[in-house]
């Protein structure tokens, strides 16, 4: 019963769905994400540490990426079959649609330079003490 009450958990958020619906897609790093849905960093990463316990997501690292994916193939029958549903369910839902449709619009390779500059220039600026 814990695993299919995790399961549920983790899908009872909006923003954890819509990161199902643009992995069925394509694996994508956390800065695409982020992109995509508009939150930060640390609450994508909050969010796919709460679907990667519900045996929903896996990674792989690749470089300096760290590439998120479906994990279709869990051993958690309560995810695959809801993996499975959610193939054909929200696909209507407008928030989910916009998003998938503008998946092609976000190019890993810009999108982490940008955050990786940003980074920079926070590290830069000096601290003003009182």
């Amino acid at each position: 019963m814990r695993d299919f009450i995790k399961v549920m958990k983790a899908l009872s958020d909006p923003s954890r769905v819509k990161i199902l619906k643009m992995l069925q897609h394509r694996d994508m790093c956390v800065c695409e994400i982020q992109a995509a849905l508009g939150l930060a960093q640390p609450t994508i990463s909050k969010h796919l540490k709460v679907l990667e316990e519900a045996g929903l997501v896996g990674f792989v690292k690749d470089g300096l990426w760290v590439n998120y994916f479906l994990a279709e193939g869990t051993s958690s029958p309560f995810a695959a079959t809801l993996l499975g549903n959610l193939r054909h369910w929200m696909d209507d839902e407008p928030s989910v649609h916009d998003i998938v449709e503008r998946l092609s619009e976000f190019e890993r390779e810009k999108i982490c330079e940008k955050g990786v500059e940003r980074q920079k220039r926070k590290r830069k600026r000096p601290r003003n003490r009182i």
